[in-house]
């Protein structure tokens, strides 16, 4: 039975249960129980079992245990994230990320919604918190989060469990969304999905029970590049999103930065998935690479962007270009935050599971964000 949460949009209560249909194999299932165990090791009993030398890059030493499973995927030979073919690489990514995080965080409730997309409605998950770190009496900020996957793959499920750790660590209302995907829908369909659900989201944050002043959009990787172009693009519309979380973010697809080929293989992201994706999104087109809603980096003023707090990972391709778009922010006085995490790579937020470092930097996000949304000035409308 569903029932009204506002005109436009529908939802349907569910018990705490929104896991995909999806089950990892045996072996995935192993491998992952394995992880977790090792999780629990000190550094220093992980660091004989990689083989070889600590990693040390640009003065920072790569987390032990991100190393030995950085070590242990290229002893098994694993294809690019869009490998063999882009179905068996989606599913793929959706079975090992459920396979090391058997059990979801718990929050107060989840539920599966509908919110507005550019072209009819999108599938969405909405997660409330328990309890609320926010003054007694007020009601949580909502954050509308955008999923990564290089806008090719990634969905509700994949990215579960990084929107209950904010849920619940952070306090707030997050409403996750499954913006169409490339090719199936290429640029700019995706970027057009964000701007309406964020949309939606302002017009129906009181109906969630959230503050409708205090409405922010985030995401990371893929998903944090359509929310820094969401956000700006409603700032143009005058009705600028409350802040902005942008973690480890795609600014500049041309891939100029000096990051890009220092990490370019072996760090979980590498140079043929990102030329995959780009080619999936995009096409080859270096016109379209220069659109500023596909490289933000390429946008002439950022004075109108709301305040921002910008995560990047010190051993991750897009490390310099997410630095660069942070300062830039900064020159142009919009409140920025620049949380760097420098022992850790791309998608670190699925890794909590298995590395103590990465969990550690997933709860300092949620205390950052928690900050910025209580001390950020509320607009007004």
């Amino acid at each position: 039975m569903t029932h009204s949460v506002t005109a436009d949009a529908i939802a349907s209560p569910v018990a705490d249960n929104s896991r995909s249909a999806v089950r990892p194999s045996r072996r995935e299932r192993l491998e992952g129980r394995i992880a977790r165990l090792l999780a629990r090791l000190p550094a220093r009993w992980i660091r004989p079992l990689i083989g070889e030398a600590p990693r040390v890059v640009d003065g920072h030493t790569l987390d032990p245990h991100v190393h030995f499973i950085l070590v242990t995927q290229r002893r098994k030979g694993r294809p690019g994230l869009c490998e063999p073919t882009l179905a068996e690489g989606r599913q793929r990514y959706l079975r090992e990320i459920l396979a090391v995080t058997p059990t979801p965080t718990p929050v107060g409730m989840v539920r599966e919604i509908r919110v507005d997309g550019a072209a009819g409605s999108l599938a969405a998950r909405h997660y409330t918190p328990a309890d609320s770190p926010t003054a007694a009496g007020a009601p949580p900020p909502l954050l509308l989060y955008l999923h990564g996957g290089g806008f090719a793959i990634g969905n509700l499920d994949t990215h579960d469990e990084p929107c209950r750790l904010l849920c619940r660590h952070a306090g707030v209302q997050v409403v996750s969304v499954a913006y169409r995907l490339a090719p199936e829908c290429p640029f700019p369909g995706a970027v057009d999905d964000a701007c309406a659900a964020l949309r939606w989201a302002q017009r129906a944050a009181a109906s969630l029970g959230a503050d409708p002043q205090r409405v922010a959009v985030g995401g990371d990787s893929a998903g944090a590049n359509l929310a820094t172009v969401a956000a700006l693009t409603l700032a143009r519309e005058g009705r600028a999103p409350f802040a902005q979380l942008l973690i480890y973010p795609v600014t500049d697809v041309t891939r100029a930065s000096r990051s890009h080929a220092t990490f370019g293989k072996g760090y979980l992201l590498e140079r043929r998935d990102m030329d995959a994706f780009r080619e999936l999104y995009l096409g080859a087109d270096r016109h379209t690479w220069d659109d500023p809603r596909a490289s933000p980096a390429r946008v002439a003023d950022l004075a109108l962007h709301p305040p921002a707090l910008i995560v990047t990972a010190g051993f991750d391709p897009l490390r310099d270009e997410g630095a660069a778009y942070a300062a830039r922010l900064q020159l142009a006085d919009v409140a920025t935050q620049h949380l760097a995490c420098n022992s850790l790579v791309h998608g670190f937020l699925h890794l909590t599971p298995m590395s103590p470092a990465a969990r550690d930097a997933t709860l300092a996000i949620a205390t950052s964000w928690t900050s910025m949304m209580r001390n950020s000035p509320r607009r007004t409308a």
